[in-house]
C-alpha cells in the first residue's frame, strides 16, 4: 500500500471541508434571497396595483372609455412596464385598459382581490366601484428568477477566486503546524548505530512531548544494552587471548616431542583449532573495537601509506607473495581525517576475505583508483543477490567454512565510521565472473587527489 502524505491529505480534506460549507452557505443564502426577495417584489406589486387603481378610475370615470387615459399613457410608457403590466377589467372581465407591451387578452387570475400565481407571472388584482372595475397588476417570473440568479452568482462567483486563496492560506497554515513534527522526524532520524545520543530539547507542541520523553527512554535502553553486549565482547575477547596463546605455545611445543603419527595428527588438529579460536578471539575484539565508534582522527592522514604497509605485510606473510596485485593510479591519494588503525583494520579483513574466500589459484587485485576508491578483486564464480546480503552478515561464511564470519560484518561497521561505503559486485568489472569488493570514500571528510 502506498503511504500517503499528511500534509497532502490535511490541505485536501480542509479545502474540501471548505468548499462544502462555502455552498451549503450560498445553497442556505440563495433560498433565503429567494424568500426575500419574493416579500419585495409583493410588496411592490401590492404597492404598484394599489397606487394604479385610483388614477384608473378616476381617469374613467371623467372620461371616453374607448381611449386611453393620458396618464395611463404616461405610464405605460415608463422603463418600469417592461417588469410590471397591468389590465383593466369590468366585471364580465373584459379588458377596457391594459399596458401597451402586451396583447389584449384577459390575464388568467381571477376577479377578486389578493395575489395569484402561474408558472409565467404573478398577479395581484384590486376591485373598485363596488367590484364593476378590477384592476390587475402582473409580475413575470422570470424577473424573479433572474434577480434570485443574479444574487446567487453574487454569491457563489467569489469562490473561484477564494478557493485557490484558500488552497493556499490551508497549505501555509498546515505546513506551519507541521513544523515541529518534521523537527521531531529529523531529530529522529537522525538517530544511528553512531549516535544514540538523547534528543536535545526542542520546542514542540504538548501533544509531541510524550514523544521525545518515549524516544529517548528507547535511546538510553539502546544505549545501555550496547554498552553492556560492546563491554561483553571486549572482556571476554581480551580475557581469552592471553590462556589461548598459552595453550597455543604449549601445544606447539607438545608437537615436537610427541612420537607417532596418530598422535601427531592430533596435535596438528589441536594447533590449528587453538589457532582458529585465536583468530576468532581477534576478530571479536576488532568487532568491539569497530562498535566503540573510534574511526574519526582530529589530524588529516595521508592513507596511502598505510595501504602500502598493510598489502606489503599480506605479501611477506603469504607463502605465494605475487597472489597480491597491487595497483595504484598515477597521482591517486588518499587523505581523510580517518584513524590509521581502523582504517587498517578495515583494509585487512577485506584483503583477508578475498585471499581466504576467493580463488586459490588466481591472485588478488588490490587497485587504488583516483578519487579515493579502493577495488579488492578476487576469482570467484558468481554469486546471487540472495548470497551477497547474506554473506555480509556475522558468522556468515558464505559456502567455505574458513574464516570467523566477521571479516565483512567489521568492514560494514568501521565504514560508516570512515564516512565511507562498501559495495559488493559479482561479478567483478569488467569480468564474467569473481568477486569485488569496493571501498568509496564519501566527500565531507575527503581530500583526496
Amino acid at each position: 500500500m502506498k503511504p500517503y502524505g499528511m500534509t497532502r491529505r490535511l490541505i485536501l480534506s480542509l479545502t474540501a471541508t471548505l468548499i462544502a460549507f462555502w455552498l451549503i452557505a450560498v445553497t442556505a443564502g440563495v433560498l433565503v434571497m429567494q424568500d426575500e426577495f419574493g416579500e419585495i417584489f409583493d410588496s411592490s406589486l401590492k404597492e404598484t396595483a394599489e397606487r394604479l387603481t385610483p388614477l384608473v378610475v378616476d381617469d374613467i370615470l371623467q372620461s371616453d372609455t374607448t381611449a386611453v387615459p393620458r396618464r395611463l399613457q404616461n405610464l405605460t410608457a415608463s422603463p418600469e412596464s417592461s417588469y410590471l403590466t397591468y389590465q383593466v377589467r369590468d366585471a364580465k372581465g373584459g379588458v377596457i385598459l391594459h399596458s401597451e407591451d402586451i396583447p389584449p387578452t384577459p390575464f388568467p387570475a381571477p376577479l377578486k382581490r389578493g395575489f395569484w400565481e402561474n408558472d409565467a407571472a404573478r398577479f395581484y388584482t384590486v376591485p373598485a366601484v363596488n367590484d364593476t372595475i378590477f384592476v390587475q397588476v402582473a409580475d413575470d417570473n422570470a424577473h424573479r428568477e433572474e434577480a434570485a440568479l443574479e444574487g446567487g452568482l453574487a454569491l457563489l462567483l467569489p469562490l473561484l477566486v477564494l478557493i485557490p486563496v484558500g488552497i493556499f492560506v490551508v497549505w501555509f497554515v498546515v505546513r506551519l503546524s507541521l513544523r515541529p513534527v518534521n523537527e521531531l522526524r529529523q531529530a529522529i532520524a537522525s538517530k544511528d548505530g553512531g549516535n544514540l545520543a538523547s534528543i536535545a530539547p526542542i520546542a514542540l507542541p504538548r501533544e509531541l512531548q510524550p514523544i521525545i520523553h518515549s524516544v529517548n527512554r528507547l535511546l538510553a535502553r539502546l544505549r545501555s544494552t550496547l554498552a553492556a553486549e560492546r563491554e561483553f565482547t571486549a572482556n571476554s575477547a581480551h580475557e581469552l587471548r592471553t590462556p589461548l596463546a598459552g595453550a597455543l605455545a604449549q601445544t606447539q611445543l607438545l608437537k615436537k616431542h610427541v612420537r607417532g603419527e596418530e598422535a601427531k595428527s592430533r596435535t596438528v588438529h589441536i594447533e590449528q583449532s587453538l589457532q582458529k579460536l585465536s583468530g576468532l578471539v581477534e576478530k571479536l575484539m576488532q568487532l568491539a573495537r569497530a562498535e566503540a565508534g573510534l574511526g574519526s582522527a582530529d589530524e588529516v592522514v595521508d592513507l596511502v601509506k598505510v595501504l602500502d604497509v598493510v598489502v606489503a605485510d599480506f605479501q611477506r606473510a603469504s607463502t605465494a607473495p605475487d597472489r597480491i596485485n597491487y595497483v595504484r593510479d598515477a597521482g591517486a591519494e588518499l587523505k581523510r581525517r580517518i584513524n590509521e588503525d581502523i582504517f587498517a583494520i578495515a583494509l585487512r579483513n577485506v584483503i583477508e576475505n578475498a585471499l581466504h574466500h576467493g580463488s586459490q589459484n588466481e591472485p588478488v587485485l588490490v587497485h587504488l583508483e583516483r578519487g579515493g576508491k579502493i577495488r579488492i578483486v578476487n576469482g570467484s564464480p558468481i554469486l546471487g543477490k540472495e548470497e551477497i546480503v547474506r554473506i555480509q552478515k556475522r558468522f556468515s561464511r558464505g559456502e567455505t567454512s574458513r574464516g570467523s564470519g566477521l571479516g565483512l560484518a567489521i568492514v560494514i561497521a568501521l565504514a560508516a565510521q570512515m564516512n565511507a561505503t562498501l559495495n559488493l559486485l559479482s561479478p567483478a568489472t569488467g569480468r564474467s565472473d569473481g568477486f569485488e569488493a569496493v571501498l568509496t570514500f564519501n566527500g565531507d571528510r575527503a581530500e583526496v587527489g
